[in-house]
């Protein structure tokens, strides 16, 4: 499994954290940036992460802002995505046992690295479930197929 990676500045620090976490344990990732320092939009680098997954590049990402609500916002516009703000154990887990979560949404104003990595590691090691999550996930990716516009 290889992880794609991105933030804005508010979550850098955030997202160099887990990118250490994930090099200790050997996990493959694709950095997508931003970079120290820069201020940037969270759309931009959410785009790419996203669009890695798209190409088949990565199997999953981790997405860091201020509160992860926006990187959220950003991936879910994409066919495939199920990508979830989490701020919690809980959260992190129901997000892969019954919504089989592809991306993981941090923000970091709002969560200690501490916390974050905890996340993370509920989030990567927890299974989907299937059985009547399956039919609901299902039902998540026939809307896709629909134009409401």
């Amino acid at each position: 499994m290889k992880i794609a990676l991105a933030s804005d500045h508010a979550g850098y620090e955030l997202k160099e954290g887990v990118r250490a976490f994930l090099e200790n344990r050997e996990i493959p990732y694709r950095d997508c940036g931003s970079g120290p320092g820069e201020t940037v939009d969270y759309v931009d680098y959410g785009i790419q992460a996203v669009e890695s997954m798209a190409r088949g590049e990565c199997d999953r990402a981790i997405l860091f802002c201020g509160t992860g609500l926006g990187m959220a916002i950003v991936a879910n516009k994409f066919k495939g995505i199920r990508a979830a703000a989490c701020w919690s154990l809980d959260t992190a887990e129901i997000s892969r046992k019954h919504n089989d979560s592809n991306c993981l949404c941090l923000g970091g104003r709002v969560l200690e690295l501490v916390e974050a990595l905890g996340i993370v590691e509920a989030w990567l090691n927890t299974s989907f479930e299937g059985g009547r999550h399956a039919r609901r996930v299902a039902k998540i990716g026939d809307l896709e197929k629909k134009n409401f516009r």
